[in-house]
């Protein structure tokens, strides 16, 4: 039977090609990897597919090594399946034109995601999928976790029975990392729907001795061509062989679908055509739409290739007049993205010529894709003269390509709960909110929904996680714009981003901090918040998570008593015993290994809201107060203000193309700007206990901390506290934290030698007026003679400036300290090649730089090609 369970695309997909395979040939790459890591974690605790054996895996040295181990199984006669995504799946192409060329069947599941370009882009989009569709190899496109399951289905057993590759492909993040409630099917089921006699013909197929043949021979000009065309038969075939098994899975689950499936208006004029996540979208806004009087409709594409152009056109309203077909990829030079082109090469083979069609592009690498757009998108169709080739969801100031979706358009049907979480990444808020989702998914009956929103950083970079709530199945694939409730996850934030605009009039908003009183709010809350909780009338609500954090002996990790509060805060969702109850489930799930200790101390963290919660009565003055907290000061080049900083505090959708550099170039020395303020704890330096030895910024993963030398009888700070330089008469030694900088990690702490230690880690806000002014001052010292000290050394390495400082890396990172030193020792003559990885990732994610430059303007210069060339390309 099948069941309601609360997953992830990802692990929809795993779930079916599971069941169907006997080997995996796999290679991690973001965002298809979890498909992989379950299935191996499967196949571990002795799960067996619908044959009862365990899945193999073998897991290669590339994907273009997973595309051959897969050939190779697949001539050997065992069902095989792999996982990929993006140039994971490019290396693969080779050996997709030899399966296909074999007839060998197989389904390739893609987590479809951005190519390196210009930049390199982790998120979803089409460019991937759309470099395979002259492989050979059929291709279906799902566009929720729900027809991820169902079409993983359809395309296992399409394979089986028309012997042609199949790759199933579903938007990278926006439904691979979505999590939501869906009816999951077991394996009894699957196999009912199983033609055995297909799985014997394949394996009938396979290399034998016993029954030898000869495969993948060298043809000459005389034979090749006509021996290529042999297969078309297959491909014909194929579109009614997805049909019929559609039709199958339709009987057993209910949900139908077709190889075009039309939703809208049965006498719609304008239409618009689109594969993917985009189209659950466009479905929810066209029911808002068509009850307000238009006459609009959607065309889902199910099957792309094989592309059926007579299913296409029956599919088609007879009252189309015209056609907006989107395309979520880009194709430099072409007369239009390829389906636009199969639209437009379809209506005019089959005499439809008079249909007007226009192509447009969307939502490349993972950009936004919402109702506002989608509405402009259906306004352009109702012009006398649509614009053709054009863009939506940003602003084009070079070619003026774009469609204007200033006009906000709200599509999301009534009654469902939305909440917005602003977290810290590696805080464990993400991981709380899914854990969130799970309860409410699997222990109510309402349907649920969970997306997450990261940075590029590796970690303490800004999440916001989206969730959503409804007794109605939710097609919103956009991010929350106005939220019934929101939760600040790190008390620095409220300087930094507009969090509080999207929230609901009447909402609810939770934020984790010291401040619980009135007063203490109304001192470090900005002008700007006040006047919008007041004026919107919200529940504000607060709680000192971090402080409960530390007194239970959980550090840093905060996520187990938020989602508590949000649970107490809402139980117009569940109540909250009963949420209570679930989440110490769950905790004893996770940490029972680890011991009662911490199992208890878990305990004690979701039973800390209910004491700790405070529900503030702020004053109606709030509504109109110019007294506050100042937002965090803009600091840098015109560059980094006009540029960097609104992407920094999430505004980058609103950059026009005109601030870009058309090759994808960017200064360096932009992390100095930043200023991300993210510590718990940082480094209370103690001068009378410190040796000099400079082990603490040799080890600092983001040379926060640095030594600072200035002669005897400078003009200094109050605080600014020093001590006789060892071995340099005349000049005053300082260890000196950016506390703006500063990551938290306490590997300084940990590595000082000395016997008391020299350095202690305090609470950040304890520490962080006077260490700032004290950091600012030490960046002003004049250079210091300080040849003395040999720069091949640990000491005396530190004296010289860093050129790789404030990365994206984790707190504690034990890479950057390498990378930090090497620039310290040559960064003013390098040159870095960096292959994509960790280093890449910390070492050049957009917005900012962490490599810089020196008084001289000299510094290392950084490029990054592939994952697999980086020894060549430097």
């Amino acid at each position: 039977m099948s069941k309601k369970m609360t997953i992830d695309g990802n692990t929809a997909a795993s779930h079916v090609a599971y069941a169907f395979s006997e080997v995996a040939a796999i290679y991690p790459i973001t965002p298809s990897s979890p498909m992989a890591e379950v299935a191996d974690e499967w196949s571990a605790a002795g799960r067996v597919n619908m044959f009862g054996q365990k899945l193999r895996l073998a897991e290669m040295q590339s994907e273009a090594g997973a595309a051959g181990a897969v050939h190779g199984s697949l001539c050997a006669g065992a069902l095989t399946t792999t996982y990929t995504a993006s140039q994971g799946l490019l290396l693969m192409i080779p050996n997709m034109y030899k399966i296909a060329g074999e007839l060998l069947p197989t389904v390739f599941h893609v987590s479809a995601r951005a190519l390196a370009a210009h930049a390199l882009n982790i998120f979803g989009d089409h460019s991937d999928v759309m470099a395979c569709r002259q492989t050979g190899f059929a291709m279906i496109a799902s566009n929720s976790v729900q027809e991820v399951m169902d079409l993983a289905l359809v395309s296992h057993l399409s394979t089986l029975k028309a012997k042609v590759p199949f790759l199933h492909f579903f938007d990278g993040f926006r439904t691979s990392h979505e999590v939501s409630k869906i009816d999951a099917i077991d394996y009894d089921e699957m196999k009912s729907l199983v033609d055995m006699k297909d799985i014997e013909d394949f394996r009938s197929r396979a290399l034998n001795p016993e029954h030898p043949v000869q495969k993948g021979t060298a043809q000459n000009a005389d034979i090749y061509f006509q021996n290529r065309e042999t297969a078309n038969k297959y491909y014909e075939d194929t579109p009614a062989i997805v049909q019929e098994m559609m039709d199958k899975v339709a009987a057993l689950t209910g949900r139908k679908y077709h190889l075009f499936d039309y939703v809208g208006a049965p006498d719609a004029e304008n239409v618009t055509v689109v594969m993917g996540s985009g189209a659950d979208a466009i479905e929810e806004t066209i029911n808002k739409m068509n009850k307000e009087g238009h006459k609009v409709g959607v065309l889902k594409v199910r099957l792309y290739r094989p592309f059926a152009a007579d299913a296409f056109i029956a599919a088609l309203p007879k009252s189309v007049k015209k056609l907006a077909v989107l395309d979520r990829t880009k194709e430099p030079g072409s007369l239009g993205e390829p389906l636009y082109l199969d639209v437009c090469s379809a209506l005019l083979e089959k005499g439809m010529a008079n249909i007007k069609v226009v192509g447009g592009r969307y939502g490349l690498g993972s950009k936004e894709f919402n109702p506002s757009m989608i509405y402009a998108v259906y306004k352009n169709l109702e012009q006398s003269e649509p614009k053709n080739h054009f863009t939506v969801g940003i602003y084009d100031d070079i070619t003026n390509s774009s469609l204007d979706f200033s006009e906000q358009y709200n599509a999301a049907p009534a009654g469902t709960i939305s909440c917005k979480f602003y977290g810290l990444g590696s805080d464990g808020t993400v991981g709380a909110n899914k854990n969130s989702i799970k309860i409410i998914g699997d222990h109510t009956d309402m349907f649920a929904q969970g997306y997450f929103f990261y940075d590029s950083k590796k970690s303490g970079g800004i999440t916001v996680s989206h969730l959503r709530f409804g007794k109605t199945p939710i097609q919103s694939s956009y991010l929350i714009d106005a939220a019934d409730f929101i939760a600040c996850h790190n008390p620095s934030y409220v300087t930094r981003y507009d969090m509080v605009s999207d929230l609901k009039e009447g909402g609810k908003f939770l934020l984790n901090a010291p401040w619980t009183t009135v007063e203490e709010l109304d001192k470090n809350l900005p002008a700007k918040v006040k006047n919008a909780i007041a004026k919107k009338h919200a529940e504000l609500y607060v709680i000192d998570a971090i402080s409960i954090a530390g007194k239970l002996g959980l550090g840093g990790r905060t996520n187990t008593i938020l989602q508590s509060a949000f649970f107490l805060i809402n139980e117009d969702i569940m109540p909250y015993a009963d949420a209570r109850d679930f989440m110490k489930k769950m905790a004893y799930k996770s940490f029972a290994k680890k011991g009662d200790a911490v199992v208890n101390m878990n305990y004690a963290a979701i039973d800390s809201a209910e004491a700790n919660l405070v529900k503030v009565d702020y004053p109606a003055a709030w509504a109109t107060v110019a007294e506050g907290a100042p937002m965090m000061e803009v600091r840098g080049t015109e560059y980094y203000k006009d540029t960097v900083h609104p992407i920094l505090v999430l505004e980058g959708d609103k950059l026009p193309a005109s601030k870009f550099s058309a090759d994808g170039t960017v200064p360096t020395g932009t992390t100095q700007y930043e200023k991300r303020g993210v510590a718990v704890k940082i480094p209370k330096w103690i001068a009378d206990k410190c040796i000099q030895c400079n082990q603490c910024s040799f080890v600092c993963p983001h040379a926060a901390i640095r030594p600072a030398v200035n002669a005897v009888g400078a003009d200094k700070p109050a605080s600014y506290e020093t001590k006789p330089m060892t071995g340099l008469a005349g000049y005053e030694f300082r260890m000196q934290v950016s506390p703006l900088d500063c990551m938290g990690c306490g590997v300084c702490a940990n590595i000082c030698p000395s016997k008391e230690k020299a350095l202690e880690m305090v609470p950040f806000a304890s520490l962080v007026e006077e260490e700032n002014v004290n950091y600012e001052y030490s960046k002003t010292l004049p250079e210091t003679d300080l040849s003395k000290f040999k720069k091949e050394t640990v000491k005396g390495s530190q004296f010289c400036q860093p050129l790789f400082e404030f990365s994206g890396a984790c707190a504690g990172c034990g890479e950057t300290p390498y990378v930090k030193v090497i620039t310290q020792l040559f960064g003013d003559r390098m040159v870095v090649a960096n292959a994509t990885g960790c280093s890449s990732i910390y070492g050049g994610s957009a917005p900012t730089c962490p490599y810089t430059k020196n008084k001289a303007g000299h510094g290392p210069a950084w490029a990054n090609s592939l994952f697999e060339d980086n020894a060549e390309f430097g």
